[in-house]
């Protein structure tokens, strides 16, 4: 049996371990993807919303836990563990007129769109919308409220211990 990271294990800075759900389209970086890139680190591009990408560039630290999500997808949840494997730079994407996150208006002098690499930990089973809310201790997690579309949103001490500790036993 593969035990989940412990709160100590993911973020061994001095303040309180930190957790985060971060939703990734699987036909653009899965995490298959992400746990067969060098060193199993991706970088989280194409974040284009000011409230994540705050969460990015202001709460999220280096060891921090994350919850790797597939979203867009015919069946939503999450699909993995990861850890925040570094601070923020800018993301190329928003200068790259090819790139669909393209954001022309952003000063190449104080970069609007930001980036932080991720590191894939290990896949587990597929934790479906549908079973999240099937627990009444996960109740409040962000991801399951009406109209949550963000594609970063914290998580609780609280559910990452219930999710890694009850929902990924025996992973």
């Amino acid at each position: 049996m593969v035990t989940a990271p412990s709160p100590s294990s993911i973020a061994p800075s001095a303040r309180p371990a930190q957790f985060w759900l971060m939703k990734s389209e699987p036909d653009e970086c899965s995490i298959d993807d992400a746990l067969a890139a060098p060193g199993a680190t991706v970088p989280w591009t194409g974040v284009r919303n000011y409230q994540a990408r705050n969460f990015m560039r202001d709460a999220m630290q280096v060891g921090d836990g994350v919850l790797f999500y597939h979203s867009s997808c015919p069946e939503p949840g999450i699909a993995g563990l990861a850890r925040v494997a570094s601070g923020t730079r800018a993301d190329p994407t928003q200068f790259d007129p090819t790139s669909p996150y393209h954001a022309p208006k952003s000063p190449a002098d104080n970069p609007r769109w930001l980036l932080l690499d991720v590191q894939a930990i290990r896949k587990t089973r597929l934790i479906s919308l549908a079973e999240l809310r099937a627990h009444p201790a996960l109740a409040d997690m962000r991801v399951l409220q009406k109209g949550s579309r963000l594609s970063i949103t914290p998580v609780e001490a609280s559910e990452w211990d219930y999710i890694t500790g009850v929902l990924m036993q025996g992973d």
